[in-house]
C-alpha cells in the first residue's frame, strides 16, 4: 500500500503519507517496509536525516538476511558514515550482498575486482559478478520483448501540419514516444494518428500499427491476426519493421505455425535494410542453433552488426561469445567491456554509481570527508579544495536555513537554483573571492 501511495504521490504531504504507512508496517516486522524506512532515514527523505538509526535497522535487517542492508552497510562502511571506516568490513558486507541476490553489490563488487580496489585485481573475478548482473537484466529484456528506448512524456501535437508528409512524420515520431512511454494515457491518440497514417499510404505506420496489435494494449488489444495483416502490408512496400515483424510471427508461431525458414527469410531481408532488430534476431538463430545449424562465425558477425546501432541484445551476446571463446578469441577484458556497455544501454540501476563513478545522493557530511582526504593526499589540492569547502559550508547553511522553510513562507528567496540560477555557487565563491581581495588591498593600504 505505502509503495503505490508513494509511486502515485506527487505533493510532499502525500509522500509523508506513504512512509507513514511504512513505518507502521515495518512496526509490525515487514522487512520491505523496514528496508524502505532505513533508506529514508539514511538519505533524509522521511523528516530529519538521521544515520544512526538507519544503520541500526540496516543491522537489523542484515542478521535476518537482507541482501539490500547488507550492500547498504558495506557502502557505509567503505566510506566511514556513521560507522567506522572499514575496507574489510565493506568487502564482507558486499560479498553477502552479492549472494543474497543484491545487483548493485554485484556491480560494486565487479568494479573493485576490476580495478583492483582494495583487492587483487582479477578480471575473471570481475567478469563472473558482471555476469550475474547482465544475465538478471537480459532475461527482464527477452521476457518484455521489448525495443529500448528513452522514458519521455508525450507532447501535444503542433496545430501547424498541413500537408500529408508532415502528418506522417509526426505520427512517427508520436509512435516512437508512445513506445518510450509504455503507458495509457495517450495510446488511443497515437493508435488514431498511426491509422490515418497507414490509409495515406505510410509503411512505418503500418508497421507501428502491427507492433501495437503483437504486443497488446488498452486501445489495441493483442491480436496475432492484426498485427500478421498490417506487417504484410508495410512488408509489402519493403518496409523493414514490417519484414522483422513477420519474421517474428514466424519464430514464436503467433498467429501463424513455427516456420524457421520463413522467419530466417524475412529477417535476412530486413537485416539487408539496416534493421538492428532484424540483424540480432539473425545472430540468434545461428547462435542457437534455431532452424538452422548452428554457425558462431554468422552469428558473430550479426550480432557485432546489430550492436554497432546499439541493440542491447546484440551486445549482451557478443560479452558471452568473447566470455566463453566460442566463436572469437576469448578475452575476458573485451567481453567485460562489452556487458558493461550492455548495462549503460539498459540505464538499468544507476549504473555510474555501482561502477563506483558518482554517488546515488548528495552527502555534504560525505562530500566535506573525501575533500579532507583529497587536501591530505596532495599539498596541490589545498585551493580547490578550500574553494569546494567553502561552497559545501554555503550550502550546509542554506540547508539548515531551508529547513525551516516547512514553516514559514519568508525564505523563499534562499532558494538559489531558483533565484540566481543553477551556477549560485560559483556566484557567491567570486562574492568572497574579490571581498578578501578588497580586504587585503585594505589592510596594506
Amino acid at each position: 500500500m505505502g509503495i503505490k501511495v508513494l509511486q502515485q504521490s506527487k505533493s510532499q504531504k502525500q509522500k509523508e503519507e506513504a512512509y507513514l504507512l511504512f513505518a507502521k508496517a515495518a512496526d509490525m516486522g515487514n522487512l520491505k517496509a523496514m528496508e524502505k524506512m532505513a533508506d529514508a532515514l539514511l538519505f533524509g527523505n522521511f523528516g530529519m536525516q538521521n544515520i544512526t538509526a538507519a544503520i541500526q535497522l540496516y543491522e537489523s535487517l542484515a542478521k535476518e538476511g537482507s541482501c539490500k542492508a547488507q550492500n547498504a552497510l558495506g557502502f557505509l562502511s567503505s566510506y566511514g558514515i556513521g560507522m567506522e571506516y572499514d575496507q574489510a568490513k565493506a568487502l564482507i558486507y558486499y560479498t553477502f550482498g552479492s549472494a543474497g541476490g543484491s545487483i548493485m553489490s554485484q556491480m560494486i563488487l565487479g568494479y573493485r575486482y576490476l580495478s583492483g580496489i582494495n583487492v587483487l585485481q582479477n578480471c575473471e573475478v570481475a567478469l563472473s559478478y558482471y555476469k550475474k548482473v547482465a544475465d538478471h537484466i537480459a532475461d527482464t529484456f527477452e521476457k518484455s520483448e521489448g525495443v529500448p528506448v528513452e522514458k519521455v512524456r508525450l507532447t501535444e501535437r503542433p496545430e501547424n501540419l498541413s500537408s500529408n508528409s508532415e502528418i506522417l512524420d509526426w505520427d512517427i515520431y508520436q509512435y516512437y514516444k508512445f513506445l518510450a512511454e509504455r503507458g495509457d494515457v495517450q495510446i488511443q491518440k497515437a493508435l488514431h494518428y498511426f491509422l490515418k497514417a497507414a490509409k495515406a499510404g505510410s509503411a512505418n505506420a503500418m508497421a507501428f500499427i502491427g507492433k501495437m496489435y503483437l504486443e497488446g494494449n488498452a486501445a489495441a488489444l493483442q491480436n496475432n491476426a492484426t498485427a500478421f495483416k498490417y506487417f504484410s502490408m508495410a512488408a509489402s512496400k519493403g518496409n523493414a519493421i514490417g519484414l522483422h515483424g513477420l519474421g517474428l510471427l514466424y519464430f514464436y508461431g503467433k498467429g501463424v505455425p513455427v516456420n524457421y525458414a520463413e522467419a530466417l527469410k524475412y529477417f535476412q531481408k530486413a537485416a539487408e535494410k539496416g534493421w538492428p532488430d532484424a540483424q540480432f534476431q539473425l545472430g540468434f538463430m545461428y547462435y542457437s542453433g534455431s532452424g538452422i545449424w548452428k554457425d558462431y562465425k554468422l552469428a558473430f558477425k550479426y550480432f557485432y552488426l546489430a550492436s554497432q546501432s546499439g541493440q542491447p541484445l546484440a551486445i549482451y551476446y557478443l560479452a558471452e561469445m568473447y566470455a566463453t571463446g566460442t566463436g572469437v578469441v576469448r578475452s575476458c577484458r573485451t567481453a567485460v567491456e562489452k556487458r558493461l556497455t550492455f548495462l549503460k544501454k539498459r540505464r538499468c540501476i544507476q549504473w555510474r554509481f555501482y561502477c563506483g563513478i558518482e554517488l546515488p545522493f548528495k552527502d555534504i557530511h560525505l562530500a566535506r570527508r573525501l575533500y579532507d582526504m583529497a587536501a591530505q593526499t596532495s599539498p596541490d589540492a589545498y585551493i580547490p579544495v578550500f574553494f569546494a569547502l567553502m561552497n559545501l559550508e554555503t550550502m550546509h547553511l542554506l540547508r539548515d536555513i531551508l529547513f525551516f522553510n516547512q514553516f514559514t513562507m519568508r525564505w523563499n528567496w534562499l532558494k538559489p537554483d531558483n533565484t540566481i540560477g543553477p551556477h549560485w555557487d560559483l556566484f557567491v565563491i567570486g562574492l568572497i573571492v574579490a571581498g578578501l581581495i578588497l580586504l587585503l588591498r585594505n589592510h596594506r593600504g
